[in-house]
């Protein structure tokens, strides 16, 4: 699944890019058309997810399984850009679409029904709750001289 969440400095990445994009007034750059949908989930959920598997890993039954952990549902790049936008309140610009992605899969989410069952584990965040947060870490640290000088060249 996709994670998201504040502290990913990886500007190709649709999350952060499309936040960077907005925050200086810039459209959004989709690599794809738009349609490829995927999980995403909140970087806080992973978390408890990998701590629930943690503690219940001595359970008998739960040693050497693997799990997916996803929120159960899946957006189209478009459906998150326009999360991003609305989380943001960036109204009036639109992301533009490139489509250009080649060799990627179209329809990519994951499902979690046996950590449901086994760990009793399921996402906490909604998108928008995820983005909230995510939203606000990225506006202060973009704010910051940190992310004005981040390799301390003005220092």
């Amino acid at each position: 699944g996709n994670i998201f969440g504040g502290g990913d400095l990886n500007w190709s990445r649709i999350v952060p890019g499309t936040i960077r994009s907005y925050v200086n007034g810039q459209s959004p750059i989709i690599r794809s058309n738009g349609l490829f949908t995927r999980d995403y989930i909140y970087v806080e959920d992973v978390v408890s997810a990998y701590l629930t598997l943690a503690e219940r890993t001595p359970d008998q039954g739960i040693r050497g399984q693997a799990f997916n952990f996803s929120p159960e549902k899946s957006y189209t790049v478009l459906e998150i850009t326009k999360a991003i936008q609305q989380a943001m309140g960036a109204t009036g610009i639109e992301p533009t679409i490139l489509n250009q992605a080649q060799h990627e899969i179209v329809d990519q989410f994951l499902d979690s029904t046996k950590a449901a069952t086994l760990l009793q584990w399921k996402a906490a965040f909604t998108l928008e709750s995820g983005l909230r947060d995510t939203v606000a870490w990225y506006r202060a640290f973009l704010s910051s001289s940190v992310a004005a000088d981040p390799v301390g060249a003005g220092r």
